[in-house]
């Protein structure tokens, strides 16, 4: 089972914010909210960041393993 990535999104601010995955535009927050629905990736260290306009929002290294579903806070 390939890890997932969802976001609880503290505003409608943060949910209008773009999820990049490596590099790759993924789509926004709202699209990938906790228990509604999820980012799919292989498993490995993944480069996550969330932006919004200029903003940084989240920037992170992590890594995730079959099965492991992760939820970040968007402020």
């Amino acid at each position: 089972m390939r890890p997932q990535i969802s976001f609880k999104a503290e505003s409608e601010f943060a949910q209008g914010a773009r999820v990049l995955v490596d590099g790759l535009d993924m789509g926004s927050v709202g699209e990938f909210l906790d228990g509604k629905a999820a980012v799919r990736v292989l498993s490995g260290m993944h480069k996550l960041t969330v932006t919004a306009g200029t903003t940084v929002l989240l920037d992170e290294k992590v890594y995730l393993g079959d099965g492991v579903s992760r939820s970040f806070i968007v402020k």
